[in-house]
């Protein structure tokens, strides 16, 4: 896993809660605020757990849900930006369609624990 998530000022320390677990096919974007600014995060409940993206399209690094609040595709598989179309797996965050295609979003480890998703070490 690449660490670039580290590079934004506002990272979150490791520990820090997130949100509660989304079920497999549901998307949770959320804004972790701390001493250093606001974090943008995505959360996304697949077969095999949670994954966890930085919201912010590697192409103009606005938010995915820039626009629109529906950033999951329909089947739960991908998520789209909202801001000009392009697509990224769900599960691995690399760029499937439009302006996505040899992108990827930057992961953000993370772990569930009691229920809740927080930042991994």
């Amino acid at each position: 896993m690449t660490v670039a998530w580290r590079d934004y000022r506002s990272a979150p320390a490791p520990g820090t809660p997130v949100c509660a677990v989304p079920g497999a096919g549901a998307v949770a974007c959320v804004r972790l605020s701390g001493a250093q600014g606001v974090f943008p995060m995505i959360v996304v409940g697949v077969a095999d757990g949670v994954r966890a993206w930085v919201n912010a399209c590697p192409h103009q690094y606005l938010p995915l849900d820039y626009r629109s609040a529906s950033i999951l595709s329909a089947d739960g598989a991908r998520l789209m930006c909202s801001a000009h179309g392009a697509q990224f797996d769900a599960a691995t965050g690399c760029g499937v369609a439009g302006e996505g295609v040899g992108c990827a979003l930057d992961p953000v480890p993370v772990a569930v624990i009691d229920g809740r998703v927080v930042i991994a070490g």
